[in-house]
């Protein structure tokens, strides 16, 4: 009873966290999860609560979400997410922590050039971005943080930065979630499971919104940083260790 009363609270903290800057309730939650259920269970039942989290975004900020983007990014997303889980087991997982891990380090610098350079990722350029992103999100647990320097450069923020990479991340999720399933990585008890978590996932989500109205602009771009910061540091730690 303590463990799901645990993963209920983290998981609230994590859905509003996630729900405000657009990314990090996996590096929030997973550890949680890993404890709860053993890493080997944590890794599907953060896919199943990953696809919720991403409902609850896209139904909180509906009307702001560019479905061009959202296609574009699905388009190339989808097959690559695919491929990505079907080669999660054939390459060394620290090796691609320590490269995300950098990656995000390096892009906190990255998207304020980018930003005073006013450089723009185009739609079309979006496909290409997708399908490396999608393989690399079916690989490991979570690039959120990657999709956010891509989304921020398409010219989107707040609440319409949220939905449009909620939407666009639910795609590769999906496709993610159904390889899984084909290979019978998601038995009934880890749906189960992944229900559980996920719903104080949106819960945490559906609550952010009140908050991110809230935010001028300048703050909610601080914030992103900060989960760049945190995600870069955690997943290079997490390959220390390893």
């Amino acid at each position: 009873m303590f463990t799901y009363l645990l993963v209920l609270i983290v998981g609230y903290v994590a859905g509003t966290v996630s729900g405000i800057v657009g990314t990090g309730a996996t590096i929030i939650l997973l550890p949680v999860l890993v404890f709860a259920f053993g890493p080997k269970a944590a890794i599907p039942i953060m896919a199943i609560v990953a696809l919720m989290s991403n409902f609850a975004k896209i139904t909180s900020w509906w009307k702001e979400i560019d479905w061009r983007a959202v296609a574009c990014y699905a388009a190339g997303g989808v097959p690559g997410a695919a491929l990505g889980a079907r080669t999660m087991l054939a390459l060394p997982p620290h090796v691609v922590d320590i490269a995300l891990g950098a990656f995000f380090l390096v892009m906190i610098p990255g998207r304020r050039w980018l930003a005073r350079s006013n450089f723009k990722i185009g739609p079309w350029l979006l496909v290409p971005i997708g399908a490396a992103i999608g393989f690399l999100t079916g690989i490991v647990v979570s690039t959120g943080p990657i999709s956010v320097p891509v989304f921020t450069a398409y010219g989107l923020t707040k609440g319409a930065f949220i939905a449009t990479e909620a939407a666009g991340s639910l795609a590769l999720y999906i496709s993610k979630a159904a390889t899984f399933r084909s290979f019978g990585a998601l038995p009934i008890d880890i749906v189960i499971k992944g229900l559980i978590s996920g719903s104080s996932v949106m819960a945490g989500t559906y609550t952010a919104r009140l908050i991110v109205e809230r935010l001028s602009i300048a703050t909610f771009q601080r914030l992103l940083d900060g989960v760049m910061l945190i995600s870069g540091l955690a997943l290079i730690w997490a390959a220390a260790r390893a």
